[in-house]
């Protein structure tokens, strides 16, 4: 894997010239929204085709997989242009990749609202072990409320990705409540009528694993939430599901603050079968500006998390999106506005703007000018989510969890497959 920073003239034609391969190949994994206006500072990811293939009259992406020893994910992984699983005669298709052997293999996690493209969900599900969507919440009466999720769980399934059930406080109103958290973690009876509840939409959907996500809780509920969630856990392996628990990203135990609190990861990472360490928002919409996700942040994170927990339980945490501050920031006035990669890539190209680096947060930024306002945008590129992704490897993590893949960012698969193989559970 080269990861190309682009400089003050280039073009995708002389960028392929120097590293050997095509224009075609790097606008078919990259998807860069400014082909033809490239920005200086913004990164490339080239990977060089080591076996391709030409689609012959007839072919499956079964039968070719068949015919290399593979299969149709790991070429669909190789070959994100390909749309709808579907190929066509004189395609040229990647196989394998220069240094593309002896990857370890990792579980990946991706968050996702029902509302998601459906080309972009295609085109991301090859990538991922789990596809957790947001979210189901309940009554003080342990009825659960339901989000759009019988499609997904279908495409997810013929994708080999495992469907995630998502169980937060979300309220009939639309609102998250710790109130009714509260209420649920003191009340026994309560508990098991939920938990009988969600087990029968597990198993009524087709979902294979539970998300608990209960933030903000009163500090005195801490020792009820242990023992809900390995309560809960004990059921779920008893039907053959998996638990998982997201994490507030801690630093110590008694770290102050509301979301902190009530999270302890010694209890917590035994009662679940998985952790998800939420290690992004420290660029948030009313924060001032900075990365959402720094990478001295979010190692510090880590080696608390692998301290208190086994690291092969640890699922970290990895934002597939930026920010967008109008400055100058003032604090309960200035809201940021979230973004993708590609559309950072698009502000800046609109206003030829270069793309500067921080060493310290390692992550992308830039500032521009619009209707004589000052912004400046904190996002993601390759070389930001390549410093993310070797902490798996130096902690000795199961994986990554991504939030949310409704946010487009093609180079961060390409960087996940240049590092790793993809567990599938299906």
């Amino acid at each position: 894997m080269i990861i190309y920073t682009v400089k003050q003239g280039d073009t995708l034609e002389n960028i392929a010239n120097e590293n050997g391969v095509t224009v075609e190949q790097i606008l078919n994994t990259n998807f860069p929204p400014n082909p033809d206006n490239l920005v200086v500072g913004q990164k490339l990811v080239i990977l060089v085709p080591e076996v391709e293939y030409i689609v012959e009259e007839g072919d499956t992406l079964d039968s070719i997989a068949q015919k290399f020893n593979t299969s149709a994910i790991d070429i669909l992984q190789k070959n994100p242009s390909i749309e709808n699983a579907q190929i066509y005669t004189g395609q040229n298709l990647v196989i394998e990749y220069e240094n593309g052997q002896d990857k370890r293999f990792i579980a990946t996690n991706g968050y996702t609202y029902s509302n998601i493209d459906r080309q972009l969900l295609l085109r991301t599900l090859p990538y991922l072990t789990f596809l957790t969507i947001f979210t189901y919440g309940f009554t003080d009466e342990g009825v659960l409320i339901e989000p759009d999720d019988t499609e997904l769980i279908k495409i997810a399934r013929d994708y080999g990705v495992a469907p995630v059930m998502l169980i937060s406080t979300l309220t009939e109103q639309g609102t998250f409540s710790n109130a009714l958290a509260k209420t649920l973690l003191e009340d026994n009876v309560l508990q098991q009528v939920l938990i009988e509840n969600i087990i029968t939409i597990m198993e009524q959907k087709g979902y294979m694993a539970l998300d608990i996500d209960f933030e903000y809780l009163p500090v005195e509920n801490r020792d009820n939430y242990i023992e809900f969630v390995s309560n809960l856990t004990r059921q779920l392996n008893d039907k053959g599901f998996l638990s998982l628990v997201a994490l507030a990203p801690k630093t110590s135990v008694n770290q102050p603050g509301l979301l902190y609190e009530s999270h302890d990861y010694r209890g917590l990472g035994e009662a679940a079968n998985l952790v998800l360490l939420m290690t992004y928002e420290w660029g948030y919409t009313y924060g001032p500006p900075m990365a959402v996700s720094p990478i001295d942040k979010v190692e510090e994170v880590v080696r608390f998390g692998v301290s208190q927990i086994n690291s092969q339980k640890i699922l970290m945490g990895i934002p597939l999106y930026g920010y967008d501050w109008t400055l100058p920031f003032v604090r309960g006035n200035t809201g940021a506005k979230s973004l993708s990669p590609q559309q950072a890539l698009e502000i800046a190209s609109e206003n030829n703007v270069t793309i500067e680096y921080d060493e310290v947060a390692q992550a992308p930024y830039f500032y521009y000018t619009k209707d004589g306002n000052s912004h400046v945008v904190w996002f993601e590129d390759a070389d930001s989510v390549v410093a993310k992704l070797n902490l798996i490897n130096k902690y000795n993590l199961v994986g990554a969890s991504y939030w949310n893949i409704t946010k487009d960012f093609p180079q961060n698969w390409l960087v996940l497959i240049s590092l790793y193989k993809v567990v599938k559970l299906l």
